[in-house]
């Protein structure tokens, strides 16, 4: 197809047919301001925010779901322009709450910045407030419908990503309400706690319910113990929530950082990340060899574990029995480690830096006790650890490196794979294709599950076995593998399900905003971390392999049984009764 010339204020631009003015706006570094708009998401133009005069065209459009067509002549900052799009600004700023110096979001708001932008100093009408209640009956997620622009961003997110629906519009104009179903309280709706809305809200309507007020408790009480573990896909985030580009690398700074808040141990999560490679690939190897429930469906991530709770209750058996790393990370904490140590783990606490919301959820199930205590007590968001740094003050940039606390914080370059999609195929397959042949993997990047498309396929050739994988990331994505398997239309061994775009980098707790740039930059220093490090194979691990001398035995144990696998329930599609302890 031959290309279409559009002029836009003045600079003659090519663009492909089926381009909005907005697209071909920004190839070109022409800002359009916008609220409603995210590039993760189709084009609605619901706020009006991105209106551009075109000439002939007798009003604004806006430029977000607007075609360009040849020859069109556009202006992004008239006065016309610039007058509707103030008006706007001014109108959402005139029902919104205007405590911006208490939000979570100040300093990171869309409307905020936005009204900067254009310069607005002063709101003369105010409207009278709705006075919504703060809906904090989810363990993930707390809504603030005050704060809610109408944007539909969430809506969206959850349709189209997620496929969850948990959240659509009710009433008009004034009245108008982003909720759920039935009215229900988010802690009771079908939500899984993702917190992809989060991630892709412009303002504070949907944050996290943040466990920093315990944790800073737990840290000051002195007849406490605390250790914390850090998830991989934290290390490739943290940084840009205090100032760094996206893609750094951070592992030295962060466990710096965590002594600094006074931590009495810090460890990694990739140790039992490592730990769910030799649990969960021996699990695979026995199924493939013995006969089992195939494919086997990695159960690492929680918000898609709840997601097959509610939707896909049949597949169940399906699931891998293995906790996930963070759930196992406690539990080795409050039994070996405790030992090792000489700790009371009754006076010992394990606080999570996780990448993600629904961790939060899954620390509560009341499942996940076999240590004897709860496993993991309190779960952090890679955003609220940011909040805690600047909250003593520390110049995070600047701190010097230090190594995790031995002996849960030595990992294997497969134990950060966790991070991206495709990275616990990848890793299990690394150890798995040595069980299974019994010879060594020369090469251990497997690339054929890598990459950032919503479903992939391939065949790895283990010995006289093509062990035939999948792997998807986003449940909407997953819900179309899930289809293919429920109808016997897909012949897999082993499928790896994520619930967020991009795996655990995408997580719902990671900083915002997010794109697919940014979550691309995680995804190469996710592999960047992977190339460093010495040992690459979770069964070369020598913690772990101490952990089986010592205390587990060997995979699969009756004693790791208990304290490493779990049990899943299926749920309503409608309601669910709150998790609690």
């Amino acid at each position: 197809m031959s290309d279409i010339n559009v002029t836009i204020n003045g600079q003659s631009l090519k663009a492909e047919p089926g381009q909005t003015i907005l697209e071909v706006a920004q190839q070109a570094k022409i800002r359009i301001p916008t609220l409603c708009y995210h590039p993760d998401l189709p084009p609605i133009g619901a706020c009006r925010v991105c209106l551009v005069e075109i000439e002939g065209e007798r009003a604004l459009q806006p430029s977000c779901s607007f075609p360009v067509r040849d020859g069109m002549v556009v202006r992004t900052h008239s006065a016309a322009v610039r007058k509707a799009r103030r008006a706007v600004v001014v109108l959402l700023l005139s029902d919104h709450p205007s405590d911006c110096t208490a939000c979570v979001r100040n300093g990171n708001c869309e409307l905020q910045a936005l009204a900067e932008e254009l310069g607005i100093r002063e709101v003369r009408v105010r409207v009278e407030p709705h006075g919504y209640e703060v809906d904090d009956s989810s363990l993930g997620v707390v809504r603030d419908p005050d704060k809610c622009i109408l944007c539909r961003r969430c809506i969206q997110t959850c349709e189209e990503i997620q496929g969850v629906s948990s959240l659509r519009i009710k009433g008009r104009g004034y009245d108008s309400l982003i909720g759920t179903a039935f009215d229900l309280p988010l802690g009771d709706a079908v939500c899984v706690n993702c917190g992809q809305c989060i991630n892709r809200c412009p303002t504070g309507a949907l944050t996290e319910k943040t466990a920093i007020p315990e944790v800073w408790a737990a840290l000051e009480d002195p007849e406490l113990f605390v250790v914390v573990q850090t998830a991989p896909a934290v290390r490739v985030a943290l940084g840009e929530a205090l100032g760094m580009p996206p893609g750094e690398v951070v592992t030295g700074k962060l466990t710096t950082a965590l002594r600094e808040l006074g931590f009495d141990r810090v460890f990694d999560t990739d140790f039992s990340a490592d730990l769910t490679i030799m649990e969960e690939g021996y699990e695979l190897v026995k199924r493939v060899t013995e006969g089992g429930v195939l494919p086997q469906i990695t159960s690492c991530s929680p918000g898609w574990i709840k997601f097959i709770e509610h939707f896909y209750p049949e597949l169940l058996p399906h699931l891998s029995s293995c906790k996930s790393p963070q759930q196992m990370f406690g539990a080795v904490a409050k039994t070996y480690f405790a030992e090792e140590a000489g700790v009371d783990p009754a006076k010992m606490r394990v606080v999570s830096i996780m990448p993600c919301t629904a961790k939060k959820y899954e620390a509560a199930r009341p499942e996940m006790r076999d240590s004897g205590y709860r496993d993991v007590d309190y779960v952090l968001t890679t955003r609220e650890l940011a909040q805690m740094i600047k909250q003593i003050g520390l110049d995070f940039a600047h701190l010097p490196e230090s190594d995790y606390d031995d002996p849960l914080g030595e990992s294997s370059g497969a134990g950060v794979l966790f991070g991206a999609t495709g990275g616990v195929m990848e890793a299990a397959l690394r150890t798995a294709y040595e069980v299974i042949t019994g010879e060594r993997l020369e090469n251990v990047d497997i690339v054929a599950v890598r990459g950032m498309e919503g479903v992939r396929e391939a065949t790895v050739k283990c010995g006289d076995l093509e062990l035939r994988a999948a792997v998807a990331h986003g449940l909407a994505n997953a819900a179309q593998l899930l289809d293919r398997i429920v109808a016997g239309e897909a012949d897999y061994h082993f499928v790896e399900i994520m619930a967020c775009p991009g795996g655990c980098l995408g997580g719902g707790g990671q900083p915002v905003p997010t794109s697919m740039a940014i979550r691309q930059a995680r995804a190469d220093a996710i592999y960047q971390a992977d190339r460093s490090l010495p040992i690459r194979r979770s069964h070369e691990n020598p913690s772990i392999k101490r952990l089986y001398e010592r205390f587990l035995g060997e995979p699969l144990s009756e004693k790791s049984h208990h304290l490493l696998h779990t049990h899943y329930t299926p749920r309503s599609k409608q309601t669910v009764e709150t998790e609690t302890e």
